[in-house]
């Protein structure tokens, strides 16, 4: 029931010249959605949607659909789809064994409608397969790590559903977006545009950061590459505005940044279009993925610069990839994938010449200059200067604009431990604190009084615990993104709700100081007033943290107070002192 259409444009791919984009049409489409109404729905995450998207509009091809365990297997241990094609990256449906069981209790046709969270319906797809997949496994083999600190094993392993489904998709729309429309383009229509203009060579560039004069520099090294038959080549610029590493710039300023560097290029030579991709930050395997995306997009060409895709450092301090570990796996399988890669090193300022030169081809001698991502937050953060070698003006104005100086954001502190720990004592006296300092609006998010008025009819299973908790986050994102102090204090007992309270506030535009009241259990028991602890050892209460539900502590929270060696006052004088550092404050 899906569509496969030859593509004669260039960027056909390789096995088959073929572009699948599964919406149906006409009377099956309208068939599709009578039928939809009377199904169980599942409203899809932000990754999922990113994912189904791709599908849809044929960026996936050949895929069509989340893969079912024998493709999942197949790609996890050998890169290959089972028809042996390269394919780094598994695509899967996830879900809580209880949200399968629910979707599929009495559902003898074993179809699902997948929607967004507005309702609306992009697919009804038929569950032939469940299974318990080895996220570790799958962890390890794909990204090369269990380590958390990499944010796409965290996710994986932390916020992911413990269950896949697979199964054919039967398309009903793309996902519906509001911005940048004339910037959203599908694979088909792409290509289109290529063949429009009479572009026979297209390099594509990616990108999750803002442009500056150092990215523009090799894209434009790019452009002046000349090959032996003389035909030019083009640039797509072709950023992701999906999900991409928590904490990176939100998407809509990179977007006026990429706008505002377009008119930089030559005429005719570039051209910006937006790629609703979810990154894993996978390095050597994500490079082999975002080859074949481009290819499907129509380029014929793929820039693979430093640390592609790469994630940062790991537990000891180093990176999780070599910084050219992607390149030399593109380019091993150049020829299969079918596209051009073109690596460049690092590009660097040279200070005496007024330019930038690729790391390797530095004179000798001379003195560089670069400035980091932390070294670029940090003037943001104190309103430093941004020089005019480093970037353009009207990219550091837009940055400006997106992320003033810290005393003038929002931001949310996060308290978390034990019930009885003390976290809403301090809480409250922070809140009076920061209402005396009188620079921002402060809103408290107490525990028992958000369970009171947002979460009354949740009870204490770890899924509505986890429920409650993104809750609090939600309302906290929304009050740093109006640039308040959001004070929040439950138990938050789970590792993966506070993980994703951090990435909805970061993703605000605000910054998250995590508190972990470390104050031991015997000393919250002595407090406890309403017996709480007592009736949860004697069996009368049931799910009680620290008893006989567990507590996972924060791993790097921003500060950790034990309040049997601290006083309220001093407990608070250290977070307040915390915020002046990191600029939140004035001194």
């Amino acid at each position: 029931m899906s569509s496969l259409v030859e593509s004669n444009v260039p960027g056909a791919l390789p096995y088959g010249g073929t572009l699948v984009d599964p919406i149906l049409k006409g009377e099956e489409l309208a068939e599709l959605k009578r039928r939809s109404v009377f199904l169980p729905s599942l409203t899809l995450t932000l990754r999922q949607l990113c994912d189904i998207e791709l599908i849809l509009n044929g960026g996936f091809s050949p895929l069509t659909q989340f893969m079912d365990e024998k493709t999942y297997n197949s790609v996890v241990e050998n890169m290959r789809l089972p028809s042996g094609l390269l394919w780094s990256m598994p695509i899967t449906l996830d879900v809580s064994k209880a949200k399968a069981d629910q979707l599929l209790k009495d559902n003898s046709s074993k179809e699902i409608a997948l929607r967004d969270e507005e309702g609306s319906l992009l697919a009804v797809m038929r569950v032939d397969e469940i299974w318990t997949p080895d996220r570790e496994k799958e962890a390890k083999q794909v990204l090369g790590s269990t380590d958390n600190l990499h944010p796409g094993v965290a996710f994986l392993l932390q916020e992911s559903g413990d269950t896949y489904l697979g199964g054919p998709l039967f398309g009903a729309q793309l996902p519906v977006h509001y911005d940048y429309n004339d910037l959203r383009r599908t694979p088909r229509e792409t290509r289109a545009l290529f063949e429009a203009k009479g572009w026979r060579k297209i390099i594509g560039f990616q990108t999750r950061n803002p442009m500056h004069r150092a990215h523009r520099e090799l894209t434009v090294r790019a452009l002046q590459i000349k090959e032996d038959d003389g035909v030019p080549i083009h640039l797509l610029l072709h950023p992701v505005v999906g999900m991409t590493k928590p904490g990176d710039v939100d998407y809509h300023t990179r977007v006026k940044c990429y706008q505002s560097i377009l008119g930089s290029y030559e005429p005719d030579s570039a051209m910006l279009s937006l790629n609703p991709l979810a990154m894993r930050m996978g390095g050597p395997r994500e490079v082999i993925w975002h080859a074949i995306i481009r290819k499907n997009f129509g380029c014929t060409h793929f820039i693979v610069g430093r640390d592609h895709a790469g994630p940062g450092d790991n537990a000891a301090g180093r990176p999780f990839y070599e910084p050219y570990e992607a390149q030399e796996i593109a380019l091993k399988y150049e020829k299969e994938l079918g596209i051009a890669i073109r690596p460049f090193q690092m590009m660097v300022y040279v200070e005496s010449r007024q330019t930038y030169f690729p790391m390797d081809q530095v004179p000798q001698g001379e003195k560089t200059a670069n400035i980091s991502g932390t070294m670029l937050r940090h003037l943001l953060r104190t309103g430093g200067e941004i020089p005019e070698w480093f970037t353009y003006p009207e990219v550091a104005r837009i940055l400006r604009t997106a992320y003033p100086p810290r005393h003038t954001q929002g931001f949310t502190v996060f308290f978390t431990g034990l019930s009885g720990a003390g976290k809403s004592t301090i809480a409250n006296a922070l809140q009076d604190i920061l209402l005396e300092e009188g620079s921002r609006q402060v809103c408290l998010l107490d525990g028992d009084i958000v369970r009171t008025h947002l979460s009354s009819e949740l009870g204490f299973s770890k899924e509505h615990r986890d429920l409650n908790v993104r809750r609090i986050g939600y309302v906290a994102s929304e009050i740093t993104k109006c640039r308040g102090a959001a004070i929040c204090a439950p138990i938050a007992p789970y590792e993966a709700s506070r993980r994703a309270v951090r990435r909805l506030i970061e993703n605000a535009g605000g910054g998250f100081v995590e508190v972990f009241i470390s104050t031991p259990i015997t000393v919250c028991e002595a407090r406890d007033k309403k017996g709480l602890y007592a009736k949860a050892r004697s069996g009368q209460l049931k799910n009680f943290t620290g008893i006989d539900d567990p507590y996972e502590a924060p791993e790097t929270p921003e500060l950790s107070l034990d309040t049997s060696k601290l006083t309220v006052r001093e407990a608070v004088q250290q977070i307040t002192t915390f915020l002046r550092k990191e600029g939140y404050l004035k001194e």
